[in-house]
């Protein structure tokens, strides 16, 4: 059978940096760090302080005080996202909604509601007392679930769990659906909201996070010779994702195409990457193969990039031994070193800044680059400042916990 094309649509997000598309990306091309000290609770106890929460968020600007009290945070970031990028998409009340879908990641889903339900419990003494609503806040599922019902979408429907790699887990099987004509438009992204206790003190017993408690903006700083962790972020990204005929049939704009996604396990650890970066090799191989494209024509690539010891030095080595040569006519790049490590819902948010540079004929930077790592290949990371560079191939790659990796590939459409 013939497969359909894919194109990019629409564009959604919510993250520390930006409360919308529009915002988010002038801080990247700022070099605008979203990393602060912890206001959501008192920290006084906890070894790591700080994180890139969002700002400026009211969520009676966008639901009633009832529905708030059905919703965790997770699912009203990813509300927010996906109603901008159906928006941008412009999908009017007369599409078919039968033929569009919703998929949605996340590595946590309702965290903070979960964590609350158990200490009212604990508060409660002998009588169990738990909200109608907790299940149904918690799941990670339900985010999708609310996606669709707000809009009537009743194409496929589901929630995508790959940890870090959760939201681009679902663009790529949103991917697959469209190009099998499965659906006509999904709606596909990942939302987090993990700033919590139970997160910071988690990931901090890890030694995952970044304890530059004194100096928040310069914390997250992917493939620095003096990194110590990834600052935890939280927000939404959201893409809507359309077959090729059926974008030129109702006259949408286009952003980009997506052409190929590798997917691939390290089968390694469940928290290390792999020390020769196996795994990402491979998912990138993958998503140059399904493009049809040459290794030689990839320009750009938005790393995994989290700031953390072994995985900055994995995911480099990985791109200089599949690229040989011509990995240092690449040009790198790590958003996280401004948003943070919005877990699951990092895969998306970076692959709409990867669209816009692809767009734009912008890479953002990898700001908070001090110091050579001599233990990180030589390429060029594009530290501190935004650079103008023509981009007609792209890559965004996204990793996670039980070595889950994916790389998606997005092509500029007029090609």
């Amino acid at each position: 059978m013939n497969l359909k094309r894919v194109v990019v649509t629409g564009l959604g997000s919510l993250t520390p940096i930006g409360n919308d598309v529009a915002a988010t990306w002038q801080s990247l091309l700022a070099g605008v760090s979203g990393a602060s000290l912890i206001t959501r609770f008192d920290t006084s106890n906890f070894k790591c302080k700080i994180a890139c929460e969002v700002k400026g968020f009211n969520p009676l600007d966008h639901f009633d005080r009832k529905e708030v009290k059905k919703l965790d945070l997770f699912s009203q970031y990813g509300l927010v996202a996906a109603d901008e990028a159906i928006r941008d998409a412009a999908i009017g009340d007369d599409a078919d909604k039968t033929r569009i879908g919703v998929i949605w990641g996340s590595g946590n889903g309702g965290v903070f509601s979960f964590q609350e339900e158990v200490r009212q419990y604990e508060r409660g003494g002998c009588v169990p007392r738990f909200s109608p609503f907790f299940c149904t806040r918690m799941i990670a599922n339900i985010c999708a679930g609310l996606i669709s019902i707000e809009h009537g979408f009743r194409g496929p429907n589901y929630c995508t769990v790959a940890a870090c790699a959760s939201s681009a887990a679902a663009i790529s099987d949103a991917f697959n659906l469209l190009r099998l004509g499965k659906a006509d438009v999904i709606v596909a992204g990942g939302s987090e909201a993990a700033v919590v206790e139970c997160s910071i003190g988690g990931f901090g017993s890890m030694q995952a996070l970044s304890f530059r408690n004194d100096d928040p903006t310069t914390a997250s700083r992917p493939f620095d010779k003096d990194r110590d962790g990834f600052v935890l972020g939280e927000g939404a990204g959201a893409m809507v994702l359309e077959t090729l005929e059926h974008a030129l049939s109702r006259g949408a704009k286009i952003y980009a195409e997506l052409t190929g996604c590798g997917l691939s396990a390290d089968a390694y650890h469940i928290t290390a990457s792999h020390p020769e970066g196996r795994g990402a090799y491979d998912a990138m191989r993958l998503a140059v193969e399904e493009s049809g494209r040459a290794l030689d024509e990839v320009d750009h690539i938005n790393t995994h990039g989290t700031s953390t010891p072994i995985g900055d030095i994995s995911e480099p080595k990985a791109i200089a031994l599949l690229f040989g040569d011509h990995a240092k006519s690449i040009s790198l790049n790590s958003t996280k070193s401004m948003t943070g490590h919005l877990l699951g819902a990092a895969g998306c948010v970076e692959a709409i800044a990867t669209v816009l540079a692809l767009k734009e004929g912008i890479i953002p930077p990898t700001i908070n680059h001090f110091t050579d790592d001599p233990n990180i290949e030589p390429l060029d990371f594009t530290f501190n400042k935004a650079r103008k560079r023509d981009i007609h191939f792209a890559l965004c790659n996204a990793f996670g916990f039980g070595g889950h990796n994916v790389s998606l590939a997005f092509s500029r459409y007029d090609e």
